[in-house]
C-alpha cells in the first residue's frame, strides 16, 4: 500500500505540473455543460422581424403590439413597399417579414376575413418553419381574443412564403455549416500538428536556425494543407450543386475568395495553437475539441445564437466560422453581393492578421 500510495502521489505530482492539461481536464466539462444548457434548445426567441403595414389602422397595430410583445419576436424595421422585402432579407437583419393586406380592418369587419402574409428567410428551414408556426400562433391568438367579443367570427387568414428555399431542404442549411466546419478543423488541425511533430521531435530548431528563413519553414508547411483545403472546397461544392441540388445564387469567384480568406485565417490559428504547444496529442486536443465545440455552437450552424445568453452572443463573435457560414449562406444561397458581406469579410481578415501577429511574435520568443 506505501508503494501505490507513492506512485499516487508522483502521479498527482506530475498533473498538478501540467497546468495546460489540467485546465483542459477541469475547464471543458464546465464550459461544455454551460454552452449545452443555454444553447441546445428547441425555441427560437428574440428574433428581428420586419413589418409591412399596407393598412395602418386600429387592428393591424394590435397585432403588431402583441407580436412585439410576445418573447419570440423584436420589431427590426417597418418596411414601406414590397421592393424593400428582399432587400431586408439579403441585409441578414430579419428573418421574418409581416406583410397586412390594404383595408385589413375593412375587410375583417365587414367580410369577417383577412389575410395576412408571413414570409420568412428559410436558409435555415427549421428555423423559418418554428417562426412561422409562432408568427401564426400569435395571430390566432388574437383573432381568438376578437371572437370573444363578438358574435360572428372573424377569420384571419395566414399566407406563409419561403423565401430562398421554397421546398424547405436540409442542404440549404447544413453545407454552409459543413464547409464552415471542415475547413477550420483540417485548416487549423493539420497545420498545428504538422509544426508541432518538428518540435516535438527535436527538428524544428534545426530548421530555423538553417539558412532558410523561419517564416519560409512555415510556409512549406502551411501551403500544402492549403491546397488540400482547396480540393475539399471544390469536392463539397460540386456535391452540393450536381448531387444535393444547392444552387450558387451569387458570384462564384468571391465565394472562392471568401473561402481563401477564411482558410488562411483557419491556418493562421492553427499556427497560433503550433506555438503554444509541444507535443502533437496536446495540439490534437486543442484543435479537436477547443474548435469544434466552439464551431458546433457557437457559429449559428446547429442552433440560432440569438437564443445564447448575452455572454454567449458575444463570445461567438470570436468564432471565425460564424462570419464564414454568414458569408457561404449569403452568396450561394441569397445571390448577394460584396456590399452586404463586406463586414463578415473585414472581420474574417482582421482575425487572420491578429492571429499571424501571435504566431510571429511567439516564434522570435523562441528563437
Amino acid at each position: 500500500m506505501k508503494q501505490l500510495f507513492t506512485f499516487l502521489t508522483k502521479e498527482f505530482h506530475h498533473i498538478l505540473r501540467d497546468t495546460r492539461s489540467l485546465l483542459v481536464l477541469l475547464g471543458l466539462p464546465i464550459v461544455q455543460l454551460l454552452i449545452f444548457g443555454f444553447a441546445i434548445t428547441p425555441e427560437v426567441r428574440n428574433t428581428t422581424i420586419a413589418i409591412l403595414d399596407n393598412a395602418k389602422d386600429e387592428t393591424t397595430q394590435k397585432i403588431i403590439l402583441k407580436l412585439e410583445n410576445s418573447q419570440y419576436f423584436d420589431i427590426d424595421r417597418t418596411l414601406i413597399n414590397n421592393r424593400q422585402i428582399e432587400k431586408a432579407f439579403k441585409t441578414g437583419r430579419i428573418k421574418v417579414a409581416i406583410v397586412f393586406q390594404q383595408n385589413f380592418q375593412n375587410d375583417l369587419l365587414h367580410n369577417n376575413k383577412a389575410q395576412v402574409q408571413i414570409i420568412a428567410d428559410a436558409t435555415d428551414p427549421n428555423q423559418a418553419t418554428t417562426l412561422i408556426n409562432y408568427a401564426s400562433a400569435v395571430i390566432m391568438d388574437f383573432q381568438s381574443e376578437l371572437n370573444q367579443q363578438n358574435k360572428l367570427p372573424y377569420t384571419i387568414n395566414t399566407e406563409t412564403r419561403m423565401l430562398y428555399n421554397p421546398q424547405l431542404k436540409g442542404a440549404y442549411s447544413s453545407v454552409p455549416g459543413v464547409m464552415g466546419m471542415i475547413l477550420l478543423l483540417i485548416s487549423a488541425m493539420m497545420t498545428s500538428i504538422s509544426i508541432v511533430k518538428e518540435k516535438e521531435l527535436g527538428t524544428m530548431e534545426i530548421l530555423l536556425v538553417s539558412p532558410m528563413k523561419p517564416w519560409l519553414v512555415v510556409m512549406s508547411k502551411v501551403i500544402p494543407y492549403f491546397m488540400i483545403s482547396l480540393v475539399n472546397v471544390a469536392s463539397i461544392l460540386v456535391l452540393s450543386v450536381f448531387v444535393l441540388g444547392l444552387p450558387i445564387q451569387g458570384s462564384l469567384l468571391l465565394l472562392i475568395a471568401s473561402t481563401v480568406l477564411y482558410i488562411f485565417c483557419a491556418l493562421s490559428l492553427g499556427i497560433v495553437i503550433s506555438t503554444v504547444t509541444n507535443t502533437q496529442q496536446a495540439a490534437m486536443l486543442i484543435s479537436l475539441l477547443g474548435l469544434m465545440l466552439p464551431v458546433v455552437m457557437l457559429s449559428g450552424y446547429a442552433f440560432p445564437i440569438a437564443n445564447m445568453p448575452f455572454i454567449l452572443q458575444i463570445l461567438s463573435n470570436a468564432v471565425p466560422a460564424k462570419w464564414y457560414i454568414i458569408i457561404v449562406k449569403g452568396v450561394m444561397i441569397k445571390g448577394i453581393g460584396i456590399e452586404q458581406i463586406w463586414k463578415e469579410l473585414l472581420i474574417l481578415l482582421v482575425m487572420t492578421i491578429f492571429f499571424l501577429l501571435i504566431s510571429v511574435k511567439r516564434f522570435k520568443i523562441r528563437l
